[in-house]
């Protein structure tokens, strides 16, 4: 069936994606989603870093962030830690076999964030490696992201965390409308998105399926997909670890929906067995974000590398 299919008509509706999720079809789900990988998904696994490149004190209430000045937890605080520091992450992720890093900061972003520090410290990561530079730096104007661009920024990473119709069940100190703003800026004036979010926070399977079809709208470059890490001290940090079969099937769902999108494990990978990796690869997962995350452990290269290479991906 999919052989006939182009990228623009391959994706599946809402009520065939609230159907395929019923239980007795979790077979079809998965088959449908390897197939649609196999066919329309990219077949070279990409890796990623980042740089925790200002931490804590934020002041925005996300309730599965650790980084929150609204939670007691353990997460390091610091300012942003210098161009010195993201040059250094940035040769010892090319040495480890990334493709691009991006500079992550905590906070809302914009007049908040030294744009002119990070020009300069992408400027320097341009010079001393190969790698494509990526930022997360929160809400941004079009003028901000102007002047990273012409810096060297290619890619703008802004997550929309969840069902939008959900959001404002985990935030309520900015929108998603923000968020998709943000993308809308970051896209107008060339620059690549990633944007993707965080599953496991109890979503409901029409929350599920509404998150992948609003990610279908916003057509990202990259989708990185994370699985909550119950973090102790943040509101969501009792839930449990997802289960692995719901975590592939709300994989297999984000692929049927977004068919030739890059999906990228990225937080609570390494709360996964290597089958349930394995599986996710099988069902869409062709790229991933390895090494230290922000305040969660990260995948190991070498172990998404070996996965990724016995699936029939080539990993560059």
């Amino acid at each position: 069936m999919l052989l006939s299919m182009t990228v623009e008509n391959a994706s599946i509706s809402f009520d065939e994606a609230m159907r395929l999720l019923r239980p007795e079809n979790r077979r079809e789900l998965r088959e449908r989603a390897h197939e649609t990988t196999m066919r329309f998904a990219p077949r070279v696994f990409d890796f990623c870093a980042i740089v925790n490149a200002k931490s804590g004190c934020c002041s925005e209430d996300c309730r599965w962030c650790a980084q929150s000045a609204h939670w007691k937890t353990l997460c390091a605080q610091y300012g942003w830690v210098g161009e010195k520091t993201c040059v250094e992450a940035a040769l010892d992720a090319e040495r480890k076999g990334a493709r691009r890093i991006g500079i992550v900061t905590s906070g809302r972003g914009g007049a908040a964030l030294d744009i002119d520090a990070v020009c300069d410290a992408i400027r320097a990561m341009k010079s001393a490696t190969r790698l494509h530079i990526c930022a997360s730096l929160g809400i941004m104007d079009l003028a901000s992201l102007k002047k990273l661009q012409a810096a060297g920024l290619e890619r703008v990473h802004c997550n929309i965390e969840t069902a939008p119709s959900a959001f404002r069940r985990y935030c309520t100190t900015h929108t998603v409308e923000e968020k998709i703003a943000t993308i809308k800026a970051a896209r107008s004036i060339g620059l690549q998105v990633c944007s993707g979010g965080i599953l496991g926070m109890g979503e409901s399977d029409r929350e599920l399926v509404e998150f992948a079809f609003a990610l279908k709208e916003i057509a990202p470059d990259s989708i990185p997909l994370n699985f909550l890490h119950p973090i102790p001290g943040t509101p969501l940090g009792e839930l449990p670890v997802p289960d692995p079969e719901r975590v592939v099937d709300s994989v297999a769902i984000v692929r049927l929906v977004n068919p030739a999108a890059s999906l990228r494990f990225a937080g609570g990978r390494s709360d996964m067995s290597d089958d349930t990796a394995r599986k996710c690869i099988y069902v869409g997962m062709c790229a991933g974000i390895a090494g230290h995350l922000l305040t969660t452990p990260g995948s190991d290269y070498d172990d998404d590398r070996a996965l990724a290479l016995e699936a029939g991906l080539r990993v560059e």
